[in-house]
């Protein structure tokens, strides 16, 4: 061999060595599910590129996971780990579930700051804005740019498209999507009352349109036996539980509040927790204000005359009033069907809950605060070799009608791993007015088959006459068949019951001002939040004088409220 052909040889073998380093490198254990940007891509080769597509091989995810240990809906032999929502995933694309940690809702947030503070997460899980901001600084979490761009549903990425660019901002840091956001409908953000109506019929009164008839009905259930078993054993409002319970929804938990009293608050022109303007124009933070003071007295008198749950604060399950049949008002959104109301039916079929907007304010209006579109996300750590996955599984609750197929009387939704809620913003609105045209014979069910989005309204409008007798344009518990099926009727129920006010009521929506934290809240937030509720709680239950709000609000500026509002006024009015 010549000394040329003899170089062409050294080149080739050199060159083959080369592409043959490269490839091990990109095959690596460290650079496995990378590209070139860090981005996290699928490093399955196996994994289907279908948003729907199905694993040729099992693979596991790890979640941490919240679990509500009074629910008692799931069916005997199935377990939070084994039910109709982990074996569909199984089944559907051979993704078997497995639990990191698993805590109640009071318990869930210690269980996240753990594992963010220890560098220990779980391969996915759903957090809120405040720990999804900590994991994107920790350097925790993968990046799910690519993950949504190939792999979210078409009808998932409408909905998070339609918010006007909402949930994807609140998931995009430096550019790069972090987590994956839901949209919530606007309704989860509205609290209504939910009273027994068939406690007002049986004392002759009315629903209750002014806090001071509030206040006359909630005596009238504390003292005139309206159970009827002959024992002062009734509780006029139920209040929030112990742990988790809230009196009112916050800009950065702004939906989906139980056995608050944000109701009562906006009754009064007040909305603390959020970020609203001020008499003179300016931005300020609701719990600061005159409009809250007052509030907070009347709720404070209303406790000291026994009209709200003796036990609020200390009980610790606030459904358990509802469910046995002891408490007569409470507020909540429209999807109580779903909850407690379901289990206080199944008790007792004569209960008659039904929902109104109200109280009314000082003009006779109902003016609710709504919350962000996006308030929960779904998180995935750095690392995981299958990032597409939380996306496959949310893929698969929101195909079609898939979520319709499940029955929530042997599991509720909250058991789906992984969990988001996907809904255009005006989804309960559009079902009522849907189910009373098909209700009335004015349209067919097939009329709305084009409407995709609205992923559980073919089932809705097929499945409503199941469960709901004439007359059809009356609501009260008599008209209902639950036993025929209480799957079907929880949802039925949930949507005309608890969706007919948001329809017929015509509301002045208040949103927040923001729903994100500012720089200096991510250091100050945690303990002026620990001061506000600590505060009003013993204000409204008499341990404390209406007067420490004045001292509250000195404290709240004096500890960093004054610089907050000025990075939220500049946020507002750049």
């Amino acid at each position: 061999m010549n000394k040329k052909n003899q170089s062409k040889l050294l080149l080739f073998l050199i060159m083959l060595l080369v592409i043959s380093a490269c490839s091990n490198a990109n095959n690596s254990p460290n650079n496995k599910g990378t590209n070139a940007e860090g981005a996290n891509t699928p490093s399955n080769s196996e994994a289907p590129q279908d948003p729907f597509g199905k694993y040729a091989e099992p693979i596991k995810i790890s979640i941490g996971m919240e679990v509500d240990p009074t629910d008692k809906s799931l069916p005997a032999g199935d377990t939070p780990l084994d039910n109709q929502y982990t074996r569909n995933i199984k089944e559907n694309l051979n993704i078997e579930v497995e639990h990191t940690f698993t805590a109640s809702g009071a318990n869930m947030p210690q269980k996240i700051s753990l594992a963010i503070a220890s560098n220990d997460l779980p391969d996915a899980m759903v957090v809120g804005p405040i720990e999804l901001r900590q994991m994107v600084e920790a350097d925790q979490l993968a990046d799910l740019t690519d993950v949504y761009k190939n792999f979210a549903s078409p009808t998932i990425k409408e909905i998070i498209e339609g918010t006007g660019g909402a949930a994807l901002k609140a998931v995009t840091f430096d550019g790069k999507i972090m987590a994956i956001p839901g949209v919530q409908l606007k309704a989860d953000g509205v609290h209504t009352m939910w009273i027994r109506q068939d406690w007002l019929d049986k004392l002759g009164l009315e629903a209750p349109k002014t806090i001071e008839d509030l206040e006359k009905v909630a005596k009238a259930f504390v003292e005139q036996d309206p159970d009827g078993n002959g024992k002062a054993d009734t509780i006029g409002i139920s209040g929030p539980q112990s742990g988790d319970g809230k009196m009112y929804a916050n800009f950065l938990e702004s939906k989906n509040n139980l056995y608050g009293f944000d109701a009562i608050f906006s009754a009064f022109g007040a909305y603390p927790g959020f970020w609203v303007n001020g008499a003179d124009g300016k931005p300020a933070y609701g719990s600061t204000l005159p409009e809250t003071k007052e509030a907070l007295v009347k709720l404070s008198e209303m406790y000291a005359a026994g009209l709200i749950d003796p036990e609020m604060a200390v009980r610790k399950d606030s459904k358990e009033p509802v469910v046995s049949g002891k408490s007569g008002m409470f507020f909540a959104p429209w999807w109580m069907g779903y909850g407690p109301v379901s289990d206080a039916v199944q008790n007792d079929p004569k209960a008659n809950w039904q929902s109104y907007a109200l109280p009314l304010n000082k003009d006779g209006k109902f003016s609710p605060h709504i919350g962000t579109p996006s308030s929960e996300f779904v998180v995935v750590r750095k690392g995981y070799e299958h990032p597409e996955a939380p996306m496959k599984m949310l893929n698969n609750l929101f195909k079609n009608e898939a979520e319709a197929t499940f029955d929530p009387s042997k599991g509720g939704p909250g058991f789906y791993p992984l969990r988001l809620v996907y809904a255009p913003s005006d989804e309960t609105e559009y079902t009522v007015k849907a189910i009373r045209e098909v209700l009335a014979g004015t349209k067919k069910p097939e009329d709305y088959a084009a409407d995709v989005s609205y992923k559980l309204l073919a089932s809705d409008l097929r499945d409503i006459k199941k469960v709901k007798n004439e007359p059809y344009d009356q609501m009260g518990i008599e008209t209902w068949n639950p036993s025929a099926d209480m799957g079907i009727w929880t949802r039925a129920y949930s949507i005309m019951v608890g969706g007919t006010p948001l329809v017929d009521t015509s509301m002045e929506d208040v949103p927040s001002l923001i729903y994100e934290q500012t720089p200096l809240m991510e250091s100050r937030w945690v303990n002026l939040k620990k001061m506000e509720d600590e505060m009003f709680l013993k204000i409204v239950m008499g341990a404390a004088s209406v007067d420490t709000f004045d001292t509250f609000v000195a404290d709240w500026k004096k500890q960093g409220g004054d610089q907050i509002t000025q990075e939220v006024t500049d946020i507002v009015n750049p």
